[in-house]
């Protein structure tokens, strides 16, 4: 794997080593290092996203789509859904699912600045960037004024931990990118910070999120 390329680049490595049977590790997250879960998030929806996925109303901009399961749901629901992913690999295999689906970087010119009613952060995207607050104060700039971020969170007791990530591959290590977790405790002060309100925190079978409001 080639050091010094993109989180994107390296999301592209995992997608393609997935669809060969390869694994890919993440190193930085947990205390050892933990497979990409690539193959969960290329198959369908479960009963825990279901019930993440029924905050989400109005057009609906899926933050980090991956493959396109959430927002293929959701556009079965008939909600108008876009995806945005860094890596290639994602946007394409997103739109062979029938999702719409673009390249984009979230703290680059996105469409539909200030009319998106939900942002969705799914598996863990709250921590892209390593800086929950900035990426909420960005997706605040990228809702409606009664709109709403919808975020899975980290277990209870997690707090806020900025933490920095590699992926491994074949045995080989890319370039270590910012991340960060958020947990149920934490996430009020972030919202806070970022102008948002938290509405709601929930756990359905372990699994917590949050839905968060654009804020006065």
């Amino acid at each position: 794997m080639t050091a010094g390329v993109s989180p994107g680049r390296l999301f592209d490595v995992a997608y393609h080593a997935e669809l060969r049977g390869e694994a890919c590790f993440l190193h930085g997250l947990a205390a050892g290092p933990r497979r990409l879960p690539t193959a969960l998030w290329g198959g369908d929806v479960d009963a825990t996203d279901r019930a993440l996925l029924a905050h989400c109303s109005g057009p609906t901009l899926d933050v980090g789509c991956g493959p396109g399961r959430m927002a293929a749901h959701l556009a079965r629901r008939g909600v108008q859904v876009l995806g945005i992913d860094v890596s290639e690999a994602a946007v394409r295999q997103a739109r062979a699912r029938g999702v719409p689906a673009l390249r984009r970087d979230v703290f680059g010119s996105l469409p539909g600045e200030g009319r998106w009613s939900t942002a969705l952060l799914a598996d863990g995207n709250i921590g892209i960037g390593g800086d929950p607050e900035r990426l909420l104060a960005r997706l605040r700039g990228v809702l409606a004024p009664a709109g709403r971020v919808v975020a899975d969170l980290a277990p209870p007791g997690t707090g806020l931990c900025t933490l920095t990530a590699t992926l491994e591959h074949a045995g080989e290590h890319g370039e270590p990118f910012p991340w960060a977790v958020v947990g149920p405790e934490a996430i009020g002060r972030v919202a806070r910070e970022a102008g948002l309100a938290v509405r709601q925190t929930r756990a359905v079978a372990g699994r917590w999120f949050a839905v968060l409001e654009v804020g006065e």
